[in-house]
């Protein structure tokens, strides 16, 4: 028996839906394209909306579309995917860290304000979902308001969450909205992601981006002939293919069960792990509806008989696969070479960092297997 931390749910309409668009004419650029992005616009209440090829390219043409002024900061947590803060130095551009609140493992918006107050070269803030728990999105409005900053919304953990009762939360509060369908991720393209906009010149900045900067309008084309485009800035191939998005569209029908079944299991994980010594489970923050990306579990390991990496290996012998998320980006060596960043700069990001594991959680996880999970877990404290 082998359990994953994480897990693709395809099924045969799934792979009906690819089939159907590998017997017609389109691969690519083709009809598939605009029709999941326009089930993606109606699922999550956004006015545009731009399928990529990952939620790395998603983070990268978000923050170039903002033209944010050269060398401006942008904050970010320290509790995230390199992804996130990559792509503020993508765009030439100086990651900021806050660290986290240590219930919800979100952004603290206490620190956040303190550092908003008192360095006015920060331009954008990029909050993070974390593990499928929101951020306290209207505060961080109020803050992007009171201090004139862009705001992003790295939703990639998120998906099929709300906030206040609603799924379509995200595009209401930020400027721009990020996804991931990477296959561990609520639903999947296989690789893939969305970038989501109510603003149409950052929509159109991120469509001509994504397509290597092709400008192609019928005024050229009748001036020049049917062949002809042109190419004014610099832009990416970071188009995703109508395969991937025949896939997108039959996994969307699907993302209310999808979560449903991951609710379920933490649920269950809740139940086992709620009141027993060493151990904290995750706790919705209140008016949110937890996806449960991620069931993120913290082990108190200076009490328990093995250590963080004998655990793992203890785990593995008995074929249960899991995994930490993540460590924090001031532990990077790149990051701590280039910013001078040093243990102890985010301590509640590395309390958790030290405690955390993310233990198996998907939809087609049975019931029996979680507790296989449980079992192992509480024989090893």
């Amino acid at each position: 028996m082998t359990i994953r931390y994480g897990s693709h749910t395809i099924n045969t309409q799934d792979v009906k839906s690819v089939e159907k668009v590998l017997r017609k004419s389109f691969l690519s650029q083709g009809p598939q394209v605009n029709q999941f992005e326009n089930r993606l616009k109606e699922k999550f209440g956004a006015r545009y909306c731009s399928v990529v090829s990952s939620g790395t390219a998603a983070l990268h043409l978000s923050v170039m579309s903002l033209s944010l002024p050269k060398n401006s900061k942008v904050v970010t947590t320290p509790l995230t995917f390199v992804a996130t803060s990559n792509s503020i130095l993508m765009n030439g551009h100086k990651p900021e860290l806050v660290d986290i609140d240590s219930s919800s493992y979100t952004i603290d918006l206490n620190k956040l304000e303190y550092k908003l107050k008192n360095d006015k070269k920060i331009k954008a803030v990029i909050a993070v979902d974390y593990a499928g728990n929101t951020c306290d999105w209207e505060s961080l409005n109020f803050l992007k308001k009171k201090y004139k900053v862009k705001l992003l919304n790295d939703n990639c953990h998120a998906i099929g969450t709300k906030y206040k009762g609603s799924e379509k939360y995200a595009c209401k509060f930020a400027d721009i909205v990020t996804q991931s369908y990477h296959p561990v991720k609520a639903i999947t393209t296989a690789e893939g992601g969305a970038i989501f906009t109510n603003n149409k010149k950052i929509s159109e900045k991120v469509n001509l981006l994504k397509n290597h900067g092709i400008n192609r309008n019928k005024t050229l084309l009748n001036k020049n002939g049917a062949w002809f485009y042109e190419i004014k800035n610099l832009g990416y191939n970071y188009r995703l293919s109508d395969i991937q998005c025949a896939l997108g569209i039959s996994q969307l029908k699907k993302l209310n069960s999808f979560i449903l079944s991951r609710r379920k299991l933490a649920k269950i994980y809740d139940k086992e792990f709620m009141n027993v010594d060493k151990l904290e489970i995750p706790v919705a923050r209140k008016n949110s509806y937890h996806s449960y990306h991620l069931y993120p579990l913290l082990i108190d390991f200076n009490k328990t008989k093995l250590n963080k990496k004998n655990f793992f290996l203890k785990m593995q012998s008995k074929g249960i696969y899991m995994q930490v998320h993540y460590l924090p980006i001031h532990y990077h060596e790149f990051y701590k070479k280039k910013f001078k960043f040093k243990k102890g700069d985010f301590p509640i990001a590395e309390d958790f960092y030290e405690k955390e594991v993310s233990i198996p959680i998907y939809p087609s996880l049975k019931k029996k297997e979680a507790h296989e999970v449980i079992n192992r877990i509480i024989e090893n404290l």
